[in-house]
């Protein structure tokens, strides 16, 4: 099993960044809905704000069960009693059975742009970018300084 070298540092490093790629998903596809809702479209507006709260859902449900995975890993290191609760399994197949179905009603009833749907669900893409550049600057600071 790989095992952190730093310990709780590491662990404090990457809690940071799931939380700045879940704001700056948001922030980033929420602002370019509101400038798409403005300049361009109304409804491919509405488009990628939907997409982007899609995104946003599925990564957080995805972090939460990921993290809940390895909890259960490690407490398993010390006994077999250790169990994944089902409501982790849910959440797996549930984001995109949620994905789907948002989708599904956006087209349908209110006849959003199935292509501003999915830029917006690119958000989460551009969250974690911006959150690479974001841990490349930092390092590129700390080794400066």
């Amino acid at each position: 099993m790989i095992r952190m070298a730093v310990g709780n540092q590491a662990n404090d490093i990457s809690e940071g960044a799931r939380q700045r790629i879940a704001w700056l998903t948001l922030a980033l596809g929420f602002a370019a809905a509101l400038i798409w809702f403005f300049a361009k479209s109304h409804k491919e507006g509405t488009g990628l704000a939907i997409g982007t709260a899609l995104a946003w859902l599925n990564y957080r449900w995805l972090d939460q069960g990921l993290g809940a995975l390895v909890s259960v890993a490690q407490a398993r290191e010390g006994s077999e009693q250790a169990r994944v609760p089902t409501g982790i399994y849910w959440k797996f197949v549930g984001r995109y059975v949620l994905i789907a179905l948002a989708i599904y009603v956006s087209l349908h009833y209110f006849a959003v742009p199935l292509v501003a749907m999915i830029l917006g669900l690119l958000a989460l893409g551009a969250g974690a970018f911006a959150e690479s550049l974001y841990e490349i600057f930092a390092a590129f600071q700390s080794s400066r300084g």
